[in-house]
């Protein structure tokens, strides 16, 4: 019998959903439970052929777990070893080299100090930054956010110099970016499983976080909506993600990756709503059982995008 697994934290609706789609579906030799994590020994598997992983990023208990599962043969979604390397400004800098248009966009040193460091760590650094060069470069108004995390914690819109200096000196050994404003027409935040699965939201990040899913979306062009469907896959095919949101902002008709780091993204029907959750819960389901069809106890079951694979083979990244 192959198991699934998924593992969570704090979301109720999404998980047993997705338990119960699996197990509906009663693929032969297939089953899935909410995952049980009792005593983890090196080197030896946890008896899941497939994990879903929707915590680790707030616990790091899990991604140590979830790192020796994926070395004992578990497929893990998403990619612990990925996840743990990545982050928003090289997510940016890779869609500068696959042709996907993203903000302009800049990284600064943290305002203080990281622990057990002093100015003498910093002595390769420049010191002032040529700060007229940066806001020249992106300009204001302008977005102020940390170049790894989510939920949109630490995010600042600034209007001004004055305002910039004002928040950088709030946040402390945060390591920040400073990102050009796209003044969007649409914006869209998509799903993409199994780097194959898209499915396409009009959302609204100035509205109230419980309202940021249209409800009654609106018409679209179709030519848009493909060029938005291909940066999707284009970005998660790259990135490797099995399991992830990107957003995009519609500025003169271009579509810009506004943040495509999302590897476990909103799923609860309460903000995203019945149809979008039917689609997520579905798709989800479907890929698990894919991945645990194709496991195989003794191989590297995980996912790794062209970025990591073209490298190791010597190859063109596009």
């Amino acid at each position: 019998m192959k198991k699934i697994g998924i593992l969570f934290g704090q979301e109720n609706t999404f998980p047993q959903a997705f338990v119960d789609r699996v197990n509906s579906k009663k693929e032969n030799g297939i089953t899935a439970e909410l995952a049980y994590i009792n005593k983890i020994i090196q080197g030896e598997p946890l008896g899941y052929d497939v994990l879903i992983d929707r915590i680790s990023q707030d616990v790091p208990f899990y991604r140590a777990m979830l790192k020796n599962a994926a070395i004992s043969g578990t497929a893990v979604i998403n990619n612990p070893f990925w996840w743990s390397a990545d982050d928003k400004f090289f997510n940016n800098a890779l869609a500068t080299k696959i042709g996907v248009a993203v903000p302009k966009t800049v990284i600064l040193p943290s305002n203080q100090h990281p622990t057990d460091t002093n100015e003498r760590s910093f002595r390769n650094l420049a010191y002032p930054l040529d700060w007229e060069g940066i806001f020249e470069y992106i300009g204001f108004p302008a977005y102020f956010k940390p170049f790894a995390g989510g939920g949109w914690k630490n995010v600042y819109k600034l209007n001004n110099m004055d305002e910039f200096f004002k928040a950088y000196n709030e946040t402390g050994q945060l390591v920040m970016m400073l990102q050009e404003e796209i003044i969007f027409t649409e914006y869209f935040r998509c799903y993409c499983l199994d780097r194959q699965d898209v499915h396409i939201m009009q959302y609204d990040p100035r509205q109230p976080h419980e309202f940021r899913y249209v409800r009654n979306p609106k018409p679209l062009d179709k030519k848009l909506l493909d060029d938005v469907h291909s940066g999707v896959l284009a970005l998660n095919k790259a990135l490797g993600y099995d399991f992830n949101t990107v957003e995009f902002a519609i500025r003169d008709g271009v579509p810009y990756a506004i943040d495509f780091c999302n590897p476990a993204p909103d799923a609860d029907v309460n903000s995203v709503g019945q149809e979008n959750f039917e689609w997520i819960v579905e798709a989800a389901a479907n890929m698990a059982i894919r991945r645990a069809k194709a496991h195989k106890p003794e191989q590297n079951n995980l996912t790794w995008g062209s970025f990591v694979t073209s490298f190791a083979n010597n190859k063109p990244l596009k």
